[in-house]
């Protein structure tokens, strides 16, 4: 396809928040107030925050007028991109697309925030700029096949979320057809992002689609301000499916474009851990309900997966049998099911309580898991897991095919709203966490986004 690109552009200019459909309108309002949840848990909790934020304090980029959910500091607009982005994936309970197997509002949201506060921003030019980086996000993902892109060690979310990130940006600076063409040749050097953080329990995956929200959003002014990037992004000889994704079907990234939103396809995280691992918890959870077993009454474990999946949670399985970290628990499907096993589910605060814990780590080196044709066969539309387990010399089986927190299996409102909570009310009053919900989900009625921050700062 010759001029993808310049359909992209065209897509992200035009665009404008009454084109959107109303459920593409509420649906963006729950990704934002699920993301805001998360950012505020990270940026006290996370072990990996501490160190970025001391990074950027040295790089003397506090000082601007930019703010981080939850944080007294202001920023310059490169450095709230960059925190934002990297808080709201550091937990690993950001929201997923299953086919493209990529995090939309991590690097989207967070270049959305900085760019609206840079130029006072009503919340439905907010909610604009982040559908619109979603679109150009998870089509590029969905055209470059995951597969093929996890085999070349790339991590979609921030490969992806680079151009994402620019698109979502630049509609609020006010791109013009031939910007947006610059600020994604632009973002075409700069799109990153390594799998090798698997081997070993590295931060970068955080980092990744923080990284990407920056760029992204300094791709976009970069345009602005007349600097000229190749044309062709995505379908030059060097763009981005040549290099990146071995060609791909580029006709994916375009096909209903504007008319059918893949917004609607995101799917939320009930559990703190990689999406490829929700399904086997889940069918965990359902199996402990009917059958009402502990681990001790526990003969075999036996996890069954797609390859996609095995090689990102499962293998070496050995490895995940042991992790030693956060990251490690989090790609680790022996952990995931044993901690399901111990506590019914999966929450952030189970990591400091199990990676510790004898009797689940004593678990993990009994849970295997194998290739499964059913799961492979729901593959990558979505991100299924056949549950074996024998109690006291019982087989019982449970397949998932549809992971809760997926569009066919979403969570409602309310569930958000617990989410959440769960997520805030550590370090915020139960009036503060009201006032804040209250505020997110109408955020289409303010004039100026910038005064959500405030409502995030602890007063506990």
């Amino acid at each position: 396809m010759e001029n993808m690109t310049e359909k992209f552009a065209e897509f992200c200019q035009k665009l404008m928040y009454e084109d959107l459909p109303p459920e593409v309108i509420k649906r963006t309002k729950l990704l934002i107030l699920d993301t805001v949840g998360i950012i505020i848990r990270a940026r006290h909790d996370a072990e990996s925050t501490s160190s970025l934020v001391s990074a950027i304090n040295k790089l003397e980029m506090s000082n601007g007028s930019c703010q981080v959910f939850s944080d007294e500091k202001n920023y310059s607009p490169s450095a709230a991109a960059l925190l934002n982005g990297t808080l709201a994936h550091s937990l690993d309970f950001d929201d997923t697309h299953a086919e493209a197997s990529l995090h939309s509002s991590a690097p989207i949201l967070a270049a959305a925030l900085a760019a609206a506060e840079m130029n006072q921003s009503s919340g439905q030019e907010l909610i604009a700029a982040c559908v619109v980086g979603y679109e150009v996000q998870i089509r590029l993902g969905l055209a470059g096949g995951s597969s093929t892109h996890y085999k070349k060690g790339f991590h979609p979310s921030a490969t992806c979320g680079i151009f994402g990130a620019a698109a979502a940006a630049g509609y609020l600076i006010g791109l013009d057809k031939d910007q947006y063409i610059s600020a994604f040749g632009i973002a075409l050097s700069q799109s990153a992002g390594s799998m090798q953080f698997l081997t070993d329990g590295a931060w970068t995956k955080r980092s990744h689609v923080g990284q990407a929200a920056q760029n992204g959003l300094s791709c976009a002014i970069m345009a602005g301000e007349g600097f000229k990037g190749p044309s062709q992004a995505f379908e030059g000889q060097w763009g981005y499916f040549h290099s990146y994704a071995s060609g791909g079907n580029m006709d994916k990234a375009v096909d209903g474009l504007g008319k059918k939103f893949e917004t609607l396809n995101l799917g939320v995280k009930p559990y703190p851990s990689c999406r490829y691992s929700h399904a086997a918890i889940d069918g965990i959870i359902e199996l402990k309900k009917e059958l009402g077993f502990s681990a001790d009454d526990l003969d075999d474990v036996d996890i069954g997966l797609s390859e996609t999946a095995l090689n990102i949670i499962g293998y070496p399985l050995r490895d995940k049998q042991n992790p030693k970290s956060v990251v490690d628990g989090q790609f680790s499907m022996p952990f995931c099911a044993a901690v399901a096993v111990q506590s019914g589910g999966l929450k952030w605060d189970d990591y400091k309580n199990h990676l510790s814990n004898k009797d689940t780590l004593s678990l993990c080196s009994k849970i295997k898991v194998n290739p499964d044709m059913d799961a492979e066969e729901c593959c990558p539309e979505y991100m299924s897991a056949k549950v074996k387990i024998v109690v006291k010399g019982k087989k019982h089986e449970k397949f998932i095919k549809i992971p809760k927190g997926e569009p066919e299996n979403f969570m409602d409102d309310s569930e958000f709203i617990s989410k959440f909570r769960s997520l805030t009310e550590p370090y915020l009053s139960n009036m503060r966490i009201d006032e804040l919900t209250n505020l997110m989900l109408k955020i289409d009625q303010s004039n100026n986004i910038n005064s959500i921050f405030e409502y995030s700062q602890i007063d506990r």
